[in-house]
């Protein structure tokens, strides 16, 4: 990736058009925001939604295999095995869930009927209608809980069917660069389709952009990166490993603005298993996140700019009493313009810097108060 062409991130959903038609989706986008080591601007895809239905009947699997195509040596039968047994072990286990307007991918998360997905994928919808790649009719579902803060939600089949096969999370911490990985879902409301790649990197901060304000999305860290093509409609479904585990859930693609709505090959984002699993869990336990393991200051902000209109930081509007900006000092009209070492100029800045903290851990604050520089260190809460 070039600095100097400063791609764009932008969250993607498509709007469903005729099925008899055929027709194209049309995106709607939203901004994305990735912090790379050349210090520049990536944009991202939210891959999560797609138009239209497709001829590909369930259970098929379409597979974008360059690597295994262009392989000719004896081992490469046996990687086109693993390829194909894999996607036999896990594709039962990715569904299609519709919405009124548009569609995604889930993945199976127990035999109770609970489904994991993004939550851009259920929006602000209740009821859905789940297609198994197995084939059968369409299952209603209702949603458990969504958390808009990490893209995730739980939906739940009314009448989970016999034979249910739930998928089997990976440990995130065993991730590594290189690894193949097979992309599965319904991109362009292809069902059951898979992609196929490698992991390209791990630990990734993303912050996705909200397509109905045009603000601030969510903001994900420690982000598997892969070259596994991902598209609208893959969001909520599987990424795997060839040891038939789930190691994340795929969320984002990246676009090239010289391409205009094109997107960029080969860089995907999806979030970990280990996150997966922690968010799922809660919500499917208690209704709603219980503990979030993201830390927080405790404070409302507000963006502020200099004399020339230019972000200088942001502003706290309000202070948690008891919180752990309270406790450091810190008090309405503070400036807060660094957090550790990461300079803040926006709200965005300030949500990917406590992105990469942890709650209880102590980082040194700084911020302007009467226009005097001071440094506060601060025991990170929870939000």
């Amino acid at each position: 990736m070039s600095a100097s062409r400063n791609p764009t991130l932008r969250t993607s959903r498509t709007s469903r058009t005729s099925p008899a038609r055929g027709g194209r989706p049309v995106r709607r986008t939203g901004r994305l925001l990735l912090p790379c080591a050349a210090a520049c601007v990536t944009a991202l895809v939210a891959s999560g939604c797609s138009s239209g239905s497709s001829t590909a009947s369930p259970g098929s699997a379409p597979a974008a295999s360059a690597a295994a195509a262009a392989a000719t040596s004896g081992g490469s039968n046996d990687l086109q095995t693993d390829y194909q047994n894999t996607v036999k072990a896990v594709l039962p286990s990715v569904v299609q869930i519709n919405t009124k307007q548009d569609l995604g991918s889930g993945v199976v998360y127990d035999d109770k009927g609970d489904i994991v997905t993004n939550a851009h994928v259920v929006g602000s919808e209740k009821n859905f209608q789940v297609s198994l790649a197995t084939g059968g009719k369409t299952l209603a579902a209702t949603l458990v809980a969504a958390y808009p803060a990490g893209d995730l939600a739980v939906i739940r089949l009314t009448s989970p069917p016999d034979g249910l096969k739930p998928a089997a999370f990976g440990d995130s911490g065993k991730v590594s660069v290189g690894q193949i990985v097979l992309a599965m879902g319904n991109p362009l409301g292809l069902s059951s389709s898979v992609t196929q790649g490698i992991v390209s990197a791990t630990g990734r901060t993303v912050s996705e952009g909200d397509s109905q304000s045009g603000g601030p999305g969510a903001t994900i860290a420690d982000m598997v990166q892969t070259s596994a093509a991902i598209n609208p409609g893959n969001s909520g479904g599987a990424l795997v490993n060839l040891d038939d585990e789930v190691i994340g859930i795929p969320t984002l693609a990246a676009t090239d603005p010289q391409l205009g709505s094109g997107a960029a090959p080969g860089i995907g984002f999806a979030i970990p298993a280990s996150t997966v699993k922690r968010i799922a869990d809660q919500i499917i336990k208690d209704g709603k996140v219980t503990n979030s393991g993201r830390a927080g200051l405790g404070v409302t902000v507000r963006e502020v700019v200099d004399l020339q209109n230019q972000p200088a930081g942001v502003a706290i509007v309000a202070v948690t009493a008891g919180g752990p900006a309270a406790k450091a000092g810190l008090k309405a009209g503070d400036v807060i313009t660094k957090v550790g070492s990461t300079p803040i100029t926006n709200v965005q800045s300030l949500t990917e810097a406590l992105a990469a903290d942890k709650p209880g851990q102590k980082v040194p604050v700084g911020y302007l108060r009467d226009g005097t520089q001071k440094t506060a260190q601060v025991t990170l809460g929870s939000i």
